[in-house]
C-alpha cells in the first residue's frame, strides 16, 4: 500500500491522493497529486527531484505552490523514495540507463497529467533538472515553461571528473554496473551531521529533511551505483556540447546556487548564457537545495519563479521546437 508519510515537523499537505504509476518497463511510481488553495487555478506544476529524494521531502514546497494558485504533481523516481527497485539492495541508488528516467517522466504525462489543469509547468532540482534539460533538448519534456534549480551539469564533489567518467564507463562494460561506485556507503546523504554539510544553510530545514529521511527508510538512498554514474556522465557532457543549449527551445528560467558545493555553478552560468529562451538567476549564499535554504534565499527563488510562471496557457514545446536539429551524443 503507497502512502505518504508525516513527522512532526513536515506533515504532508491535506487532501493529497496518492497513485501508484506503471511505466512502459513495467516499473511502478509512486506518485501524489493536490488541488491547490486557492478559488482559481492557475495551471499545474510538476515537481522532478534530484538524485536521492522523495515526495516527504518536498511538503513545503507543495504547500507554496498549492498557495501560489497551482495543482501540484509529485512522484519518486524508479530507484528511490516508494517507487520500484532494479536492484536486489534498495539503499543503491540506481537506473540502468539514465533514459530510464524518461520512461518515469512519460508515464506520468499519460496517466496523471490528463486529470490536472492546464497549463503543464515544470519545477525540477539537480537531477531532475539534468533529466528535464535532456528533454526539453530532444523534444519530448512535456511542459510549457520549466524552472530548473541547481541544475546537475557537473558534479563537484568529483575531483577528477573526466578520470572518473572513463572509470565509471569502463566498469559498466565490464558489467560492475550494479555495484556502488568505488567507497560508496547506503547511507543518505540527507542523514548525516548538519556541520559541514553540503546541502543548506538553515539548520531547522535540514534536521526536518534528516528526520524525513529517516522515517522513508531505504526510500532516502544512499550512494549511487556506477551505472548511475556513468549515465550521470554522459547526460551531463551533452547537454554541455556548445551546440545543445542553443537548440533549447523551451522557456526555462534556471535558479542557481552561487556557494554550490555539489554542482559547479561556473559551467551551470556557461550552459545558461547559450540559451535562447532562458534565463538564469544566481542566489549568492545558496547552497545546493535551494528549496530548503534560509527564509531570505527562499524569498528570492520565489519572487523569481513568480515573475516566470505564466497564469495563462502558452504554445506547446513541440509547436515551437518542430524543426531544432538533433545534437550529437
Amino acid at each position: 500500500m503507497l502512502s505518504l508519510r508525516d513527522t512532526p515537523g513536515n506533515p504532508a499537505p491535506p487532501g493529497g491522493t496518492i497513485v501508484a504509476v506503471g511505466t512502459g518497463d513495467d516499473c511502478t511510481l509512486r506518485a501524489a497529486t493536490w488541488r491547490p488553495t486557492t478559488r482559481s487555478c492557475r495551471g499545474t506544476v510538476t515537481l522532478l527531484q534530484g538524485r536521492a529524494e522523495f515526495i516527504e521531502k518536498y511538503y513545503e514546497t507543495i504547500r507554496d505552490l498549492r498557495g501560489r494558485g497551482f495543482a501540484v504533481v509529485a512522484f519518486d523516481w524508479r530507484g528511490q523514495g516508494d517507487s520500484d527497485r532494479r536492484v536486489d539492495d534498495p539503499h543503491k541508488g540506481h537506473v540502468d540507463r539514465f533514459d530510464d528516467y524518461r520512461l518515469d517522466i512519460l508515464a506520468v504525462a499519460d496517466s496523471v497529467l490528463p486529470t490536472m489543469p492546464a497549463p503543464h509547468l515544470c519545477l525540477a532540482h539537480s537531477m531532475g533538472g539534468c533529466v528535464a534539460l535532456t528533454g526539453a533538448l530532444d523534444g519530448w519534456l512535456p511542459f510549457r515553461r520549466l524552472v530548473t534549480v541547481a541544475p546537475m551539469l557537473s558534479i563537484r564533489m568529483i575531483r577528477l571528473p573526466l578520470a572518473a567518467s572513463i572509470l565509471a564507463r569502463g566498469l559498466h562494460r565490464l558489467g560492475f554496473g550494479r555495484r556502488y561506485i568505488p567507497f560508496g556507503k547506503p547511507v543518505s546523504i540527507a542523514t548525516k551531521p548538519f556541520a559541514g554539510n553540503r546541502l543548506c544553510r538553515d539548520p531547522e530545514r535540514y534536521a526536518r529533511n534528516a528526520e524525513a529521511a529517516r522515517q522513508v527508510g531505504a526510500g532516502a538512498v544512499g550512494d549511487p551505483t556506477i551505472a548511475w554514474l556513468a549515465g550521470a556522465f554522459r547526460a551531463m557532457a551533452r547537454l554541455r556540447h556548445p551546440r545543445a543549449a542553443p537548440r533549447i527551445t523551451l522557456p526555462t528560467l534556471i535558479v542557481a546556487a552561487g556557494a554550490d558545493p555539489v554542482c559547479g555553478t561556473p559551467i551551470t552560468e556557461r550552459f545558461a548564457a547559450r540559451l535562447k529562451a532562458g534565463h538564469i538567476l544566481v542566489l549568492p549564499d545558496a547552497r545546493h537545495e535551494i528549496l530548503s535554504e534560509r527564509e531570505a534565499i527562499r524569498q528570492d527563488f520565489w519572487a523569481a519563479f513568480d515573475a516566470f510562471m505564466p497564469g495563462t496557457d502558452l504554445p506547446t514545446h513541440a509547436e515551437v521546437a518542430q524543426h531544432a536539429a538533433p545534437v550529437p551524443v
